[in-house]
């Protein structure tokens, strides 16, 4: 008998065989994403940048390797992954982050944790898991990711409309 993870996976190539889903403005350089490499410590995130609304293939860190700056509320095991990326907002509003895959994130404002506003998933078939919403004023900011099953995770940050 298939695993039931494996029966959902198998329906959604077949439903997702007719291409991509439309995703909407704020999203749409999701299928343009650059590499970067995630940093295993604040100090290092200068060297890890973010860009709103320009995606990314992250690689992440493994678990060992990772100093996070507040501990994140579900870590993840030994054997997962995470990383730390600075991003900066330059006008006030809500903010999304867009994750390929499943992952635990934070953004952060120094070293306290923001709390976010909404969760949600992305359009079926556009390659989005994961979306979770930020009320964020002008500033510098760090988005923590912990927990990843995998050391790679593509991800975005866009203002709301």
């Amino acid at each position: 008998m298939m695993p039931l993870s494996e029966v959902r996976a198998q329906a959604d190539d077949q439903r997702c065989a007719a291409g991509p889903a439309t995703l909407p403005a704020e999203l749409a350089g999701w299928t343009s994403r650059h590499p970067i490499m995630a940093a295993g410590a604040a100090s290092g995130t200068r060297a890890a940048p973010l860009e709103i609304e320009t995606a990314a293939d992250a690689t992440l860190r493994p678990t060992s390797e990772m100093r996070y700056v507040t501990s994140p509320e579900k870590p993840g095991d030994a054997a997962s992954y995470g990383g730390l990326f600075a991003f900066t907002v330059q006008h006030a509003g809500t903010y999304r982050v867009a994750l390929g895959a499943g992952a635990w994130i934070d953004v952060l404002s120094g070293t306290k944790a923001i709390a976010s506003t909404a969760h949600g998933h992305g359009p079926d078939c556009s390659g989005i898991r994961k979306i979770v919403d930020f009320a964020l004023e002008p500033g510098s900011y760090i988005l923590q990711v912990a927990g990843s099953g995998k050391p790679a995770l593509p991800l975005m940050i866009a203002r709301a409309p």
